[in-house]
């Protein structure tokens, strides 16, 4: 259905394929970008107030609790979350109960999807079945079913032959594998980063070595096998020459990293605060620091939100027991804000980052401000200060680290093909 034509005048461009920050004003029309403006007169002109108009972010690794865990999170509330986050696209994890492993079970996901959430849904399918990390799934499948990659998600495969299996049958398929580099033995049971603050707070710890070590065989079956493979966390220091190392040599490679490492450091647990505990754990501020220049020099690929809701219940726990993960849909563009605001990363990068390297990844056409990309934009102001209050987020969980936190960076909208998923307050430019 044809949609009214539309130019967001007075905009900040930020475009990250051309990696300029620039004045200016882009038309859409029937939720595509088009090559030229109209005359003025023709269709909704919307003043952006000198704001930021950027392509939507693309968030690989969000994890929507359906099946089996609706109360921590649905397609519902992470599609509402996502809008208000300026994510226009959530790439979904099969860590659910049960696992997302069968053509049958991703087909209702599908659907539940496209019922309930305001922005898109891509979902991922498990790599092995049931996560168990011995059986590869039906990938040929799960690929005609709608799978964009498969992973185990947290849970590295132990088995070596298991894995070169998977990887060499997804070689055959053009198929995407995402593997969480972990030395499994090592890293099991461990709730924060060795060091002398974990044996100060006397809390189990596991090396930054064993993410090298897991890095390490992966990109040995990655050589071997020619799969397409993707390292869904690289947040070590130590990790990143083998990273380089690979893409040197021409291996079909790349490596995200999750906001909280590149904003959050061992240091903040504090006294146990389990809103600080993720999966790996957060690094001494030395590899904080590395991952942000790895960001900055295009040596890791892609940020994520790694989005993982948790119940009160699961995070009220001492530290040791306590669940890992954080959401963080709507906390994702204000906390990349502290890396432009830092002078650390520019926006275009930033958003080459979010946006066009995951939509390169998965073979997406957004990500981009060109002629004939979907228009799905966030426009936001990357200036306005905010105090986080945890339970105004959209999120059914509401286990997030940033709560009480000064933050600077706000949605003022958000587009999904053209069609306006969420403002801001009636003020806004957007509204």
């Amino acid at each position: 259905m044809s949609q009214t034509l539309q130019v967001f005048e007075n905009a900040r461009l930020i475009d990250p394929e051309a990696g300029t920050d620039s004045l200016g004003a882009l038309a859409v029309e029937d939720g595509v970008i088009l090559d030229r403006l109209p005359p003025r007169g023709q269709g909704d002109w919307i003043d952006c107030g000198g704001h930021c108009l950027a392509p939507g972010i693309v968030d690989i690794g969000v994890k929507v609790s359906e099946p089996g865990e609706r109360h921590k999170e649905s397609f519902r509330s992470a599609g509402r979350a996502a809008a208000a986050g300026g994510v226009t696209t959530i790439v979904t994890r099969p860590d659910t109960e049960p696992a997302i492993d069968t053509p049958e079970v991703l087909e209702f996901v599908n659907r539940r999807a496209n019922l309930d959430s305001a922005v898109r849904v891509l979902p991922m399918a498990a790599l092995t079945k049931g996560r168990a990390g011995a059986e590869m799934v039906e990938i040929g499948f799960l690929l005609d079913a709608g799978a964009v990659a498969f992973t185990d998600c947290d849970r590295a495969i132990v088995s070596t032959k298991v894995l070169s299996r998977c990887m060499s049958y997804a070689r055959s398929l053009g198929a995407l594998v995402i593997c969480h580099p972990q030395e499994p033995g090592l890293s099991e049971g461990a709730a924060v980063t060795s060091g002398k603050f974990a044996s100060l707070r006397g809390l189990p710890a596991v090396s930054p070595m064993a993410e090298r070590m897991g890095l390490d065989r992966d990109l040995v079956l990655v050589e071997m096998t020619g799969a397409r493979y993707h390292a869904d966390q690289v947040t070590s220091a130590r990790s990143l020459p083998a990273l380089r190392r690979a893409k040197d040599n021409g291996l079909d490679v790349t490596a995200g990293v999750s906001i909280h490492h590149l904003t959050l450091n061992e240091l903040d647990i504090g006294d146990y605060r389990t809103f600080f505990k993720v999966k790996p754990p957060l690094r001494a501020e030395t590899d904080r620091i590395a991952m942000v220049e790895a960001v900055a020099s295009g040596l890791i690929d892609i940020i994520s939100s790694m989005h993982t809701p948790q119940d009160e219940e699961s995070k009220r726990l001492p530290f040791e027991q306590a669940a890992s993960g954080a959401v963080a849909l709507e906390t994702l563009l204000p906390a990349a804000m502290r890396l432009y605001h830092a002078g650390m990363i520019d926006l275009p990068g930033l958003w080459r980052a979010m946006s066009l390297n995951p939509a390169r990844r998965l073979g997406l056409d957004s990500g981009r401000l060109t002629a004939g990309a979907p228009a799905d934009l966030v426009l936001f102001d990357p200036d306005a200060p905010f105090v986080l209050d945890r339970f105004a987020l959209n999120s059914k969980s509401k286990n997030t680290p940033f709560d009480g936190q000064r933050m600077e960076g706000r949605v003022l909208g958000t587009w999904v093909a053209g069609r306006q998923v969420f403002a801001a307050d009636p003020g806004s430019p957007a509204a």
